[in-house]
């Protein structure tokens, strides 16, 4: 949510700077996630000053050019070209100096340099309206009142103001301060001071010929609902400090009239819908339920297909808006409006939440009107639009105000305990500290009789405070967090450390991948369906935010390649990333959570050097990831078998004896399709429950170093396609698990020149006795025995010479 510095003290008086208000709210639970400045001209006339012209004369090299010279007010004149039909001395101008950058309407921004023109020295530019954002005229320069104050920053001249753009990051429960004016509310609750509503007593109805009827057959789901009729607008652009204060939230100004509405809703967090009253057949408004299939054209013009449980606004004839959602493309308001019906309602929440998640549209009415809106400011709000709407569009109240309310909203009423406001807290505040914050919140006092308790009742815009520690956490909050000292208490235990310590070997894990040059993400949890791996075992958010955001996730590999698009749209492609995050499956037992750890890399192995040749990352960069993480941890007796993975086009899988540990390889192209990323991706996903599992089992012990020396041999095998090294790994590991330390494939050839079929690996074998060293009989009786089981069990052939 957006709130604007400048907009907010329309409410509040006070001195506390953009920076200081930014720690306030994030203190009294409005986290402030950034703070922006806005400027209402591009480079806020920066560097521009108020100058006289002393003298004008002919360009001794150009017909169309005068040379002049300016007072800015500075120790000296400055000589300036100027290309102006209009210049002429003693004129007021406006004057970009030397290093000034300057924000033309049309083209690129340019700086202004001391230059020769023509053979003359200039030292900066008169300018014209249109070069410096202040107007759209190129007929020449501006020429100001004879009163401009020489050397007066133009910035200031104009009364340029630069804004400030609040970015809070709003938790569901805080409906109330989803508006300028509920922030505002906050602040002063904080400083304990007060607030200034708008003043709207100059309403006035200037004739009831216009009425508009209003029919409510669902009050359950509309509680409240107000209108007032406005005839004789003129539809237009809106004036520039609407547009301005609107751009500065990120609002696209549209016309006077539905700018007004977009403004109030901002101003204090109640939706308004303006319709062409002409438009409304029979010149009644029925806020009733859809017919089950009923279809309806909204502003986007998209056709809907209505549920029975849509409320929707309707005339006679026709649905004209989704309730507290969307207008309909027939009913708002365009150009050629002349006569308006301006609603101001209060849903229920259920009802629009529901509306607003069946047809996928989120909107600012709708965020506010599903988490609660205030009931009793419909009409507040409805006059303080009327008396905008006059002020910018023209035209006359010609209506009654209609207030449908037949059941009046009451607020919350309980009792709260200062012990138990102190207990919670944990500090002992003063009773009357107390009673100053739930004042200063609003929140009525209805007896305070005795030293034990309060009775309080909270107005029905608070929708989250209806309990007593609800008002204990409003205390708190505005008493502020950082005021809660921390009691430094030792407690002794006698609980060990579990083994192996998750958090330490987390640690560990995340040093050797940083170590080796990858980033850590986070990602959401909650998914889209179409990336599950099973939509029988998915688990479903009943009432999802969208529906990008409706699943558990059953995987982490469309984490790690929504963090890959992502982050190759901003042309960062060489990625090594990895992720400790959670799955979720739907299984007849009931409901799985496994933690998991993901690796990704994709692009470039490092970037382009002068000594060498940027390539590309392979599968081998993967597995000697997964290697680098088994090796550390010591995990032996690992089998390898081939990958067969819905979402890996190859690969391999390292199984703790029937459980897979590892598994990874390429990411095939249906998902890279799916996430729109480019070139290949390489992931792995490790099973972390059970790679701790692993290592509490794995003991890692001391051997001294031998003395004896290790004796290297060779073998050349030719051998069927589809052995992969590992099988004669295994094997060779099998023959002999005394004298044989290791095994390496150091050569491969596959080629014309061998059988169909067929492939030749060159093997290295290192042997060693750590008591004795070795004699030829020893290492030939190995090979032999080596031989003979690579004949046997996959039919291998020694290719010799």
């Amino acid at each position: 949510m957006k709130i604007s510095y400048n907009w907010l003290k329309q409410f509040i008086s006070t001195d506390k700077t953009p920076q200081e208000l930014s720690l306030i709210l994030t203190d009294i639970g409005l986290e402030v996630e950034s703070l922006d400045v806005v400027q209402s001209l591009p480079g806020g006339l920066e560097g521009l000053v108020i100058g006289r012209v002393l003298t004008c004369v002919q360009h001794p090299n150009a017909d169309r050019l005068r040379i002049t010279t300016v007072d800015v007010g500075a120790e000296s004149v400055l000589q300036i070209v100027c290309g102006a039909p209009n210049v002429a001395k003693d004129q007021k101008v406006v004057v970009a100096t030397v290093g000034t950058t300057v924000y033309p309407l049309e083209g690129e921004p340019f700086k202004i340099n001391k230059s020769k023109i023509r053979g003359e020295v200039s030292e900066g530019m008169i300018c014209a309206e249109d070069e410096i954002g202040l107007g759209k005229s190129h007929d020449g320069i501006m020429v100001l009142d004879e009163t401009a104050p020489i050397g007066t920053l133009a910035k200031d001249y104009f009364d340029i103001q630069d804004d400030y753009c609040f970015e809070i990051g709003l938790t569901p429960n805080r409906a109330d301060a989803a508006s300028h004016l509920g922030v505002a509310r906050d602040i002063a609750a904080y400083l304990r001071g007060g607030y200034t509503l708008p003043d709207v007593t100059s309403f006035k109805i200037s004739r009831t010929n216009n009425p508009i009827k209003v029919q409510v057959l669902n009050q359950e789901a509309c509680k409240r609902y107000t209108g007032v009729s406005i005839s004789g607008v003129k539809v237009g652009e809106s004036p520039a400090w609407l547009i301005e204060q609107l751009k500065v939230i990120g609002i696209r100004p549209i016309n006077n009239v539905v700018d007004v509405t977009n403004y109030v809703l901002h101003d204090l967090g109640q939706p308004l819908h303006a319709f062409d009253a002409d438009q409304i057949a029979g010149k009644e408004i029925i806020v009733r339920n859809a017919q089950e299939g009923e279809r309806f054209v909204t502003l986007d013009e998209v056709e809907r297909k209505l549920s029975a449980e849509d409320l929707m606004i309707c005339d006679q004839e026709k649905p004209l808006c989704i309730a507290g959602v969307f207008g309909g493309i027939k009913s708002g308001v365009v150009a050629q409006t002349t006569n308006v019906f301006l609603e101001s309602a209060y849903f229920q929440s259920v009802s629009i939440r529901k509306s607003s998640k069946r047809h996928g549209l989120k909107t600012d009415a709708s965020f506010r009107f599903e988490r609660g809106t205030d009931p009793n400011i419909t009409v507040y709000a409805l006059k303080r639009a009327a008396l905008l709407i006059q002020e910018l569009a023209g035209g006359e109240i010609s209506s009654d105000i209609s207030d449908f309310y037949p059941t009046v909203a009451t607020p919350f009423a309980f009792e709260v305990s200062f012990d138990k406001v102190r207990r919670l807290i944990g500090k002992d505040i003063d009773n009357e500290q107390i009673i100053s914050i739930i004042k200063a919140l609003e929140i009525e006092i209805t007896d305070q009789s005795t030293a034990e308790v309060l009775h309080v009742k909270v107005p029905p815009y608070r929708v989250d405070v209806t309990r007593e520690v609800d008002i204990i956490e409003e205390v708190l909050r505005i008493y502020g967090y950082n005021n809660i000292e921390m009691k430094q208490q030792i407690k002794a235990s006698l609980n060990t450390v579990p083994k192996p310590d998750k958090e330490l070997i987390q640690n560990i894990v995340s040093d050797l991948l940083i170590g080796n040059g990858y980033f850590e993400i986070l990602s959401n949890s909650l998914t889209k369906l179409s990336y599950a791996d099973n939509e029988d075992t998915a688990v479903k958010i009943l009432n999802p935010l969208s529906s990008d955001l409706d699943t558990m996730r059953q995987n982490l590999l469309f984490s790690a390649l929504e963090a890959v698009t992502y982050n190759q749209k901003r042309r960062n492609g060489d990625l090594k990333l990895f992720e400790f995050g959670k799955t979720y499956h739907l299984l007849e037992s009931g409901y799985e959570e496994k933690q998991y750890l993901s690796l990704a890399i994709t692009g470039a192995q490092q970037g382009q050097q002068w000594n060498q040749q940027s390539k590309p990352v392979s599968f081998y960069h993967i597995k000697a990831a997964v290697d680098a993480l088994v090796t550390r941890f010591n995990m032996r007796d690992l089998q390898v078998n081939d990958l067969q993975h819905n979402h890996l086009a190859y690969g391999l899988q390292y199984l703790k004896g029937q459980k897979p540990l590892v598994s990874f390889g390429a990411v095939a192209a249906h998902a890279l399709k799916q996430t729109d990323v480019n070139g290949d991706v390489f992931y792995a996903v490790i099973d972390w429950e059970l790679l701790l599992k692993t290592i509490r089992k794995n003991k890692i012990t001391y051997k001294e170093v031998s003395k004896f020396p290790v004796v290297r041999r060779d073998l050349s095998l030719l051998i069927n396609t589809d052995v992969a090294f590992e099988k004669l790994k295994n094997i060779a590991e099998k023959t002999d698990r005394k004298l044989l330390k290791s095994v390496n494939v150091f050569d491969v050839y596959v080629g014309d020149k061998l059988p169909a079929g067929k492939k030749s690996y060159a093997l290295s074998f290192e042997l060693q006795d750590e008591e004795k060293t070795l004699t030829d009989k020893q290492i030939d009786s190995v090979m032999q025995k080596l031989i003979l089981n690579f004949e046997k069990e996959v039919g291998a052939e020694v290719r010799k010479g």
